[in-house]
C-alpha cells in the first residue's frame, strides 16, 4: 500500500473516530438534560446548570458552525477575513424579517408557526428561512469578494473589517430608511416564531430541542466541511493557500477559487446567524461588534486552521471560556482561596495572555493540520538557526 493510500486510510479512520465523539457527545446531553437530570440529586443539577448549562452549550455549537465557515476561508483558502461577524448579522435579520411579526402592515404564512395572537407580519417554515438565509448572505458574498478579492493579504484584511463595520452599523441605525424600518434599530427584532418541525412545535423554553436542533446544523456543517477539504475543489483552495504563484502555474483560476470559498464561508455565518437568532428568540444589533470576528479568528488559529476538527476544539473551549468557563473557575477559586477577584472583568487580559502564548509555544494550535504543522515547524528550525548563527557570529 502506498503512503498516500495510508495517509488517506488514517485520515478516514480518524474522522470516523471524531464523528462517533461528537455524536456521542450531542446524545448524551440530550438525553441528560430531556430525561434524566430532574431525576438526578439536587447538587448534581447545580453542578451541570452551573458548569454546563444547556443554553451555553447550544450557543458554543453556533460558534463551531460560525468558526467552521471561516475555517473554509481562512484556514482551507488562506484569506484573511475580518469582517466575518456581518455573515452572521444578516443571516440573524433573513430570521427576524422572515420569522416574526415585525413587518406588521403584511400577514404572510408559508409553512410558518406564528405566536398564538402574532399572526400578522411574515412567517416562512424554518427549514425555508435557514436556506434563504444561507442564500441571502451567499449573494452578500458575491458582492463584496467580487471586487475585492483581487487584493491581497493586508489590503483584503482591511476591506473585510470595513465590511465587517458597516454591516452591523447599517443594523443599528435601520430603524428609518427612506422612511421605512428595515431593523428597528437598536431595539432588534424579537418575538420570533416557534419552530414547527414535522409537526413537532419546539417552544421558546424547550432548550434540549434547540440544543439538539443546532448541534445537527453543526454536524452538518463537519461533514460538509469534511467532503469540501478532500475534493477538488478543497484541493485547490489549499494549493492557494501554500502558494498562490505556483497554483496558478498548475492550472487552479487564482478569482474563482478563492471566490467559491468566500460565498460558502459566507452561507455557514448566514445559517449560523438564522439558528442564533432562533435560540436567543430574537436578533439586535448591539451583538455584532467586531470583538466578534475576533474572537471566531482566534477560535480558528488557536484549534488549528485547516483542520475541521481543531477548529470543533477551539471553538468550545473558547466559546465555553467566555460563557461560563470563567466565571465558574473564578468563583472556584475565590471559595476556594477566600479571594474576592472578578474574574470576569478581565476576560480580554486572560484571552489576550492564552492568545500571546499560544503564538510563542503552539503556533500551529491545539490540533494542527498535517500540512500547517510541518509548515510551522520548518519555518521555526529557519528561524531558530538562524538565531543560533547570528549568536555565533556576535560571539566571534
Amino acid at each position: 500500500m502506498s503512503n498516500t493510500s495510508v495517509a488517506a486510510h488514517t485520515a478516514v479512520t480518524n474522522n470516523r473516530k471524531w464523528a462517533i465523539g461528537y455524536v456521542s457527545v450531542v446524545a448524551t446531553i440530550f438525553v441528560l438534560n430531556k430525561f434524566l437530570l430532574t431525576y438526578l440529586n439536587s447538587d448534581v443539577q447545580k453542578f451541570f446548570n452551573s458548569w454546563f448549562s444547556l443554553s451555553s452549550l447550544a450557543e458554543i455549537m453556533i460558534w463551531i458552525l460560525m468558526a467552521l465557515g471561516l475555517n473554509i476561508i481562512v484556514g482551507y483558502a488562506g484569506l484573511l477575513d475580518l469582517g466575518y461577524v456581518a455573515f452572521w448579522a444578516l443571516g440573524g435579520y433573513v430570521a427576524g424579517w422572515l420569522m416574526s411579526p415585525f413587518f406588521s402592515s403584511l400577514q404572510f404564512n408559508f409553512f410558518g408557526h406564528a405566536r398564538k395572537g402574532f399572526e400578522f407580519g411574515i412567517h416562512f417554515h424554518v427549514l425555508i428561512v435557514l436556506i434563504l438565509g444561507g442564500c441571502f448572505t451567499a449573494i452578500w458574498g458575491v458582492i463584496i469578494g467580487g471586487p475585492t478579492l483581487r487584493l491581497k493579504s493586508d489590503y483584503l484584511a482591511l476591506v473585510t473589517l470595513g465590511f465587517g463595520e458597516i454591516i452591523p452599523q447599517f443594523m443599528l441605525n435601520g430603524s428609518n430608511i427612506a422612511g421605512h424600518n428595515l431593523t428597528n434599530g437598536a431595539q432588534g427584532i424579537g418575538g420570533l416564531d416557534e419552530i414547527n418541525l414535522f409537526g413537532y412545535v419546539i417552544g421558546t423554553f424547550a432548550m434540549p430541542e434547540k440544543f439538539l436542533m443546532v448541534s445537527i446544523l453543526a454536524g452538518g456543517m463537519i461533514f460538509f466541511s469534511i467532503r469540501l477539504r478532500d475534493g477538488r475543489l478543497g484541493r485547490a483552495w489549499l494549493a492557494i493557500r501554500e502558494d498562490e504563484l505556483a497554483a496558478s502555474m498548475m492550472g487552479v483560476p487564482l478569482w474563482r477559487t478563492k471566490f467559491s470559498s468566500y460565498s460558502i464561508g459566507a452561507v455557514s455565518g448566514g445559517v449560523g446567524g438564522v439558528a442564533f437568532a432562533i435560540l436567543v428568540g430574537g436578533v439586535y444589533a448591539d451583538r455584532f461588534n467586531f470583538v466578534i470576528s475576533i474572537i471566531i479568528l482566534s477560535m480558528v488559529v488557536l484549534g488549528g486552521m485547516g483542520n475541521v476538527w481543531g477548529v470543533v476544539v477551539g471553538a468550545t473551549v473558547l466559546s465555553w471560556i467566555n460563557s461560563i468557563g470563567l466565571v465558574q473557575v473564578g468563583d472556584l477559586i475565590n471559595n476556594t482561596f477566600g479571594t474576592h477577584v472578578n474574574f470576569p472583568s478581565y476576560q480580554f487580559l486572560i484571552f489576550g495572555l492564552l492568545l500571546v502564548l499560544m503564538m510563542l509555544f503552539r503556533r500551529e494550535g491545539f490540533l494542527p493540520e498535517a500540512r500547517m504543522r510541518m509548515v510551522m515547524q520548518d519555518e521555526k528550525g529557519d528561524v531558530d538557526k538562524k538565531v543560533s548563527d547570528e549568536t555565533k557570529i556576535a560571539s566571534n
